[in-house]
């Protein structure tokens, strides 16, 4: 595995798991997509190949966004928060973000006292 951006990676407090929470934003609109888990592999994959790269705590293993699914999120700019413990990915989105097939994972709004759904999932024809 290439090395580049070592000292950007030196820079990250991971947690005592070894992640670090990821945003991806939309870069245009500025609407958050998804938040997701990186370990320390998954920073050095999105730096060197400009894709996002995330860790699965379920699967217990890296992934790319968007490997099987074709939804894949180039890179536009990276940020680190002010005290280092969380990731700001700014990026273009190829098709949905969610799982759920919809644009945002933050399609649930607090309404009185119940989460509604604001937004239906995309419709492939």
């Amino acid at each position: 595995m290439k090395k580049e951006g070592m000292s950007l990676v030196d820079s990250i407090k991971f947690n005592e798991a070894g992640l670090v929470p990821a945003i991806a934003q939309d870069a245009q609109s500025g609407r958050v997509l998804m938040m997701a888990w990186m370990n320390e592999e998954a920073v050095y994959e999105t730096l060197n190949t400009g894709f996002a790269h995330y860790y699965s705590r379920s699967r217990q293993q890296q992934w790319k966004k968007g490997e099987s699914s074709g939804n894949v999120q180039k890179i536009l700019d990276i940020y680190l928060d002010c005290d280092g413990d969380t990731i700001l990915l700014q990026i273009e989105q190829t098709g949905p973000a969610c799982h759920t097939n919809r644009e945002s994972c933050f399609y649930k709004q607090q309404q009185d006292s119940a989460w509604i759904t604001v937004e239906e999932p995309t419709v492939h024809t």
